[in-house]
């Protein structure tokens, strides 16, 4: 699924917000990004178990399932643990800053956001990614 630069990786998107949503997809499509979207925490577990994107960005406060339960439900399979993990809140940046980590992701952006830091935080995220992954297969 990796592919070089960002080219062909797989970004599931989980936002309730139409009008956030639409702009992360968006932005992440011009970049390259293959984009899924996704607007509840219950989508986002089910899209990300059957297609095992190469990142996924969830938003904290989303129906059915917040974005935590989301992943600490997907830290919690291995198949999942190179999977990427951004979240993106407007739930202040201190109580991001100490919960996510918590939940096993790997980063975090407080809404709101500024669209050249998204990119950066998302290129800079698909390298670990891909880092990790090529570690692993790696000799």
């Amino acid at each position: 699924m990796t592919a070089v630069g960002s080219k062909g990786l797989q970004v599931l998107v989980a936002e309730d917000d139409l009008e956030i949503a639409d702009m992360v997809r968006s932005t992440l499509e011009s970049a390259g990004y293959e984009v899924t979207l996704v607007h509840d925490g219950e989508e986002a577990l089910r899209a990300a178990l059957a297609n095992k994107p190469d990142l996924v960005i969830l938003d904290v406060m989303m129906p059915q399932m917040n974005g935590w339960e989301v992943c600490k439900a997907l830290r919690a399979r291995a198949e999942m643990s190179d999977v990427g993990i951004m979240m993106l809140t407007a739930i202040g940046p201190n109580l991001n800053e100490m919960t996510a980590p918590l939940y096993g992701a790997d980063d975090h952006l407080d809404k709101p956001f500024v669209i050249t830091e998204l990119l950066e935080r998302v290129a800079a995220l698909a390298e670990k990614v891909r880092g990790e992954r090529d570690a692993v297969v790696a000799p």
